[in-house]
């Protein structure tokens, strides 16, 4: 399936910010020969089905492909989920990290998207809820002078837990998300039409990317310390 996927990818692959892709054994291939690109499609649905999702439906449930007005039907559940009579092994054996980075260097994010990368590998691997606010290319570069300021420049700009566009144009002004850089919280704001974080980022790509436990909005500025809500003479007078 690796040695087919870059042959097909420009004209099955869609642009889109979840996949699933069903891959048949090296074995399997072997014994039925390459099939067409009809039937390579049947291989890939829309969406995201993490193993535990495909285990909670039901019998018969249907599951979307890239074949053009077919499904895929559930036809086993449990623990031995098997779609069409093809029973799904145990584990994934592609992890969708590769999908997210694909999605963050097209839109022009590819310096979150490393430090994405490098975080899915050694601290994220459980696929804890998580939201990522990523500055674009542009903006991120002229900061990464310091190697040591790598691991807070991406976890000040995460949060522990998913939250998507349509949820965080609902808070309250005031609100502030706890990230993983200890000490450093995001305010959410509003100003005109704007969501504003920490008085001077504003969401410029909401939900970019998203799947069941994971959400990317791209900002146009880097996140930093909220302004103080008053400023003060050097005689100590409130200004």
């Amino acid at each position: 399936m690796s040695l087919t996927l870059p042959l097909v990818s420009n004209s099955l692959i869609p642009h889109t910010p979840s996949l699933t892709i069903f891959s048949p054994s090296d074995t399997a291939f072997t014994q039925s020969g390459q099939p067409p690109l009809s039937i390579l499609r049947l291989h890939f649905s829309p969406l995201s089905f993490p193993l535990n999702s495909l285990e909670s439906l039901s019998l018969g449930a249907k599951i979307p492909s890239l074949f053009p007005n077919y499904s895929l039907t559930i036809t086993s559940t449990g623990d031995d989920v098997s779609l069409n009579g093809v029973k799904i092994k145990d584990s994934p054996v592609y992890d969708d990290g590769s999908l997210v980075s694909r999605v963050l260097n097209s839109k022009g994010y590819s310096v979150m998207a490393s430090f994405l990368d490098l975080q899915l590998m050694v601290g994220f691997t459980d696929k804890t809820a998580l939201t990522i606010f990523a500055p674009v290319d542009e903006v991120i570069k002229a900061f990464l002078w310091d190697l040591r300021e790598y691991s807070s420049m991406f976890l000040k700009h995460a949060v522990p837990c998913k939250i998507m566009w349509g949820d965080l144009v609902n808070f309250d002004d005031g609100v502030v998300l706890e990230t993983y850089l200890e000490g450093f919280g995001i305010t959410v704001s509003t100003s005109g039409d704007n969501l504003m974080l920490n008085d001077q980022a504003s969401v410029n790509f909401p939900d970019m990317y998203h799947n069941d436990w994971l959400v990317i909005h791209g900002l146009q500025s880097i996140l930093k310390e909220p302004e103080s809500e008053y400023s003060f003479l050097d005689d100590g007078d409130e200004f």
